[in-house]
């Protein structure tokens, strides 16, 4: 009845659109002004986040599926609400980005994890390497590189230490800054891997052009393995393409002992996933390698 209302009520609308991708569009119904609430609610929390230190990180192992053996461990991000707890990303990481805190929110990450990998060696442990995820929006920030040094120098951990984890859309297009930033990872000794590899749209010819180190199948491939013959001839042909171009290749998402056994028969060099382990906090996971170390097979847990 008023214009005001039938303006929030387009801009409702237009965020649904916007989440369903481009050239869509959506008409507004009752329950998306819930869900805008909830949303407003979120990003209201977001920016208050960072400062009282309510972001947290859990860390999940990479194995070698020939031997058991933990190769390094991903970084996981996770906010400790005051009020509902442990959030995962897939809540609020969309909705940063949206209203530009991904960048901010992704450089304490970076620090964090830095620290704590440099706090896992002071204490003697088997240096492992870390992954990070990168979002676009940080990987294309003018100061990802200098932001990404001073994180290694200010730990004084080694850039050996840390590998990075991107998308494909991160590289849909490839320029001489891209380039250049993926030499100066190279340069630094940061190793690359493409991250949910076969869900983006990026062409091929970057696993040649660009000092890739790593290819991660995505989770929906390996869920699909024995279960859809397109889910096991995706994943096996994933395995045999990075391997001949010199790759190493992680399944993400392993939870079955017979996504397990297809894996390693197909020659994939390791897994992650809760068949090996769940994202722990820090001193949880340190603990569980402790365990893991004496355990022949690797120790499996149960999904939580």
């Amino acid at each position: 009845m008023d214009a005001e209302t039938l303006i929030r009520c387009a801009d409702t609308a237009m965020y649904h659109a916007k989440e369903r991708g481009r050239n869509g569009f959506r008409f507004f119904e009752r329950d998306m002004h819930a869900r805008a609430v909830e949303r407003q609610w979120i990003e209201a929390g977001l920016r208050r986040a960072l400062d009282r230190r309510e972001f947290v990180l859990h860390y999940q192992a990479k194995v070698a599926l020939d031997t058991g053996a933990t190769t390094g461990a991903e970084a996981l991000l996770r906010w400790a609400h005051p009020e509902r707890g442990l959030m995962h990303p897939e809540e609020f990481v969309a909705i940063a980005e949206d209203c530009g805190l991904i960048v901010p929110i992704g450089q304490w990450v970076m620090r964090e994890a830095c620290r704590q990998a440099r706090a896992w060696i002071d204490a003697g442990r088997t240096p492992l390497p870390l992954a990070v995820n990168i979002s676009a929006s940080e990987f294309s920030d003018r100061q990802f590189i200098e932001r990404l040094c001073s994180a290694l120098s200010d730990s004084g951990l080694d850039g050996r230490h840390i590998e990075i984890e991107l998308t494909e859309s991160s590289l849909i297009e490839p320029g001489e800054a891209t380039v250049l930033v993926l030499q100066s990872l190279k340069d630094m000794g940061v190793q690359v891997a493409i991250d949910d590899f076969g869900t983006g749209y990026s062409s091929l010819s970057y696993l040649r052009q660009f000092p890739i180190s790593v290819l991660k199948i995505d989770r929906s491939f390996v869920h699909e393995i024995h279960a859809a013959p397109s889910g096991t001839s995706i994943a096996g042909a994933v395995i045999s393409m990075g391997r001949s171009l010199g790759l190493r290749v992680i399944a993400e998402g392993v939870e079955t002992a017979e996504q397990h056994a297809f894996l390693r028969a197909a020659g994939c060099a390791e897994g992650q996933g809760y068949y090996y382990g769940p994202p722990l906090p820090a001193n949880e996971f340190a603990t569980r390698q402790d365990v893991a170390a004496v355990c022949t097979p690797p120790h499996v847990f149960e999904k939580s």
